[in-house]
């Protein structure tokens, strides 16, 4: 009987918290070794916005699968072919932007997940099971049940569609993108407004009611975190690379700059 791991589902089913590092400027394999160190539980994979190719993401989701951390891959609005490309070549997971509808969450589904849930088509054997022949059907059944489907909700609109779009049989999680969604209120990086905080409770209720994960990213703010967390958010993008890195420099020249030389 094959298995099929996936950390960051391992850890939603537990009821814990499953943390993410957004990747856009990193361009090495090591990076999954080393987020995986550090306690993270997944890898956000960002083909929206960065420059990263096709082949780099698949080489950082095949070294993230022997190392223990799941590697989801974020594509462009509506790029569901590059998607499952990506899927297919070892990412465990994917995070599809500007989801508004519930028919664009079926259609999602439609595309990324195997029959008899979805249509997606066969790729032949896979990295997810160290290149070893698995029986079609359990193969394909496995990656329907472990890999995550994750719609991002990113407008008012979508917000107001949360019950619809969780009710959707394949999508995992419906991750709030703080970042796009202040832009469209007109509050710009305010993750702690009182119309932000409504909007996570919505979700969060509309993934409890349908058995869900709600999830969010965007928000720099531990307190602001804490307080959504508090409201059932389970699936977490705590950062990115290159903000973590500018972050500890900073600190660290501070340090230096502020010694007293004699």
């Amino acid at each position: 009987m094959a298995e099929l791991h996936n950390p960051a589902r391992d850890r939603l089913e537990a009821g814990e918290l499953s943390l993410g590092i957004g990747l856009r400027h990193t361009r090495n394999v090591e990076i999954a070794k080393a987020c995986k160190a550090v306690g993270f539980d997944w890898l956000f994979i960002d083909l929206e916005h960065s420059s990263m190719s096709i082949d780099t993401a698949q080489q950082i989701s095949v070294t993230a699968l022997d190392v223990g951390i799941t590697p989801i891959v974020r594509v462009p609005e509506g790029e569901d072919a590059l998607a499952v490309r990506l899927l297919t070549g070892g990412a465990m997971g994917t995070v599809m932007p500007h989801v508004d509808t519930a028919d664009q969450a079926r259609a999602i589904v439609d595309a990324q997940r195997f029959p008899p849930v979805g249509r997606r088509g066969s790729g032949g054997v896979t990295a997810h099971f160290d290149f070893q022949r698995v029986p079609h059907e359990e193969a394909t059944r496995l990656m329907n049940e472990r890999a995550l489907l994750v719609v991002m909700l990113e407008s008012q609109e979508a917000v107001a569609n949360a019950d619809e779009i969780a009710a959707v049989d394949g999508v995992d999680v419906l991750m709030i993108g703080s970042g796009d969604l202040t832009a469209e209120l007109g509050i710009h990086g305010k993750p702690d407004h009182p119309d932000v905080a409504a909007a996570h409770e919505a979700v969060a209720a509309a993934c409890g009611k349908h058995g869900k994960w709600s999830g969010t990213g965007g928000i720099g703010s531990g307190e602001v975190l804490s307080r959504y967390i508090g409201m059932g958010v389970r699936f977490v993008l705590a950062g990115g690379d290159l903000g973590f890195m500018m972050q500890a420099a900073s600190a660290r020249t501070k340090f230096f700059r502020d010694l007293k030389l004699r």
